[in-house]
């Protein structure tokens, strides 16, 4: 099991880290690592963790910052295992002790063999063991079968949230470090929330939040530092009903903005770009589609930003640029498409989705050409989607299962059940004790899980 260090904890581990260097480092590139090295490598791995680049780079290396060092070329040959098992325990113990952990076996899980350090920097090892940790809430609530119910991030003051609505449209802020709410906005909404969205604002560093009720088309933007309200917006689909929005930068101006969903059951109503002020920017009008989940994809060769949309049938792309349609992703098989991730994976864009038919599909992103289709399920809901790394992906499916596939082999290698209804959302959570981990959400009143690998 990984075991993580805190961001407060980095001048213990600068400190200690710098004395066993120099007792136990003798050769001569490794004394001559020059402390800015040092501090930039671990400003690094910090901008990581607060989500300032992307979070799929070695896994290990976002927290680990005693492991973390070896990318300087640093080789820890010459310390001894109890050495190191020493300073884990001095720096782990630390942590325990401030957030009152309750932990187990911890000298199990501080007790760290080479090949454990080696395995830090695979972050393509294989998750095939995947382990409940706990359930984590026992209120929480969907009202339908979205991708993006609930949201896990480390907010700008680094405290790690999990964030969810209930049945009494309330939205709650929980600390997943210290186990506890921190703030619970009661009647956040008028009618069931569906849908929270999560967007680091680089240019003012705030967390923010947007929260859908897709019953009144009613969308509200949350600072998440003050849980204060910045913005509503009323019947953003007059004519039909909202299902998922998200935020973003359009990098020529350095401005952010909303952008919402066309809407469903009426093809007179597109996608809507608002500035912070609520005022309506601008219409893109490609529709004639039932839109069920939108996001966008920032290409950063071209610095361009598209639009993508999971609609009845097929995935479409739009050039925000634009204002036009830059592809169509369509195997006309007439179900839902409700979760999309648009990924660059060893230098080619690609779009992977899941339908309601039961399969996972990926495609080329400029060439729209299906490169993969695996089933997952016979003709059974899949819901949420999320990658472990370009090789694993889990997929929520309305059998009540949730499935690990390995995409190099085509093939499901775990099916994780237990579960009462169906698998709406997964997301990958950073947790400073467990490492990596999996959080699913199920429909209705299922509650929220942790899972570690």
């Amino acid at each position: 099991m990984d075991y993580y260090f805190e961001e407060s904890d980095l001048k213990i581990i600068k400190d200690k880290f710098q004395l066993l260097k120099l007792k136990k480092l003798k050769n001569k590139n490794e004394e001559n690592l020059s402390k800015k090295q040092l501090n930039n490598h671990i400003n690094y791995n910090m901008s990581l963790m607060k989500g300032e680049s992307s979070p799929d780079v070695i896994s290990g290396e976002k927290h680990s910052i005693l492991i973390g060092i070896k990318e300087n070329n640093i080789g820890l040959g010459e310390i001894s295992e109890e050495e190191l098992k020493k300073e884990y325990k001095k720096f782990n113990d630390n942590i325990k002790e401030k957030h009152k952990f309750n932990i187990n076996n911890l000298e199990q899980k501080i007790y760290v063999k080479s090949k454990v350090i080696e395995s830090y920097y695979n972050y393509k090892n294989n998750p095939p063991n995947v382990h409940l940790i706990k359930e984590l809430t026992n209120d929480s609530y969907t009202d339908y079968p979205l991708d993006n119910t609930f949201i896990v991030t480390t907010s700008v003051d680094d405290i790690i949230y999990l964030i969810y609505s209930t049945s009494k449209n309330s939205i709650i802020f929980y600390n997943m470090i210290d186990n506890k709410k921190v703030i619970e906005i009661k009647n956040a909404h008028n009618k069931p929330i569906t849908n929270l969205r999560h967007f680091l604002d680089k240019i003012n560093k705030k967390n923010l939040i947007i929260s859908i009720s897709l019953s009144d088309n009613n969308l509200k933007l949350w600072d998440l530092s003050t849980f204060v309200c910045l913005l509503s917006i009323s019947n953003v689909n007059q004519s039909g009903r909202l299902f998922s929005a998200c935020l973003f930068c359009e990098n020529e101006n350095k401005n952010n903005y909303i952008l919402t969903s066309s809407a469903y059951s009426n093809a007179l109503e597109s996608i809507k770009v608002f500035d912070f002020n609520g005022i309506k920017i601008k219409e893109i009008n490609d529709s004639n589609d039932s839109t069920y989940f939108i996001d966008v994809y920032e290409d950063n060769k071209s610095s361009k930003i598209y639009i993508l949309t999971g609609n009845n049938g097929y995935v479409k792309s739009y050039d925000y640029s634009q204002d036009k349609i830059y592809h169509k992703y369509s195997e006309d098989d007439g179900n839902r498409h409700c979760s999309i991730i648009g990924k660059n994976i060893n230098g080619e864009i690609r779009v992977i989705e899941s339908s309601f038919d039961g399969h996972v599909r990926i495609w080329d992103f400029h060439l729209a050409i299906l490169l993969q289709k695996i089933k997952i399920t016979d003709n059974n809901w899949l819901l949420g989607i999320c990658l472990w790394n370009e090789d694993y992906l889990f997929v929520g499916c309305g059998d009540k299962t949730i499935k690990l596939v390995d995409l190099k082999k085509d093939k499901i290698i775990n099916n994780i059940s237990g579960n009462k209804n169906k698998i709406v959302a997964l997301k990958i959570l950073f947790h400073p004790i467990y490492g990596k981990c999996l959080v699913s959400q199920g429909y209705e009143k299922e509650q929220i899980k942790l899972y570690y690998i």
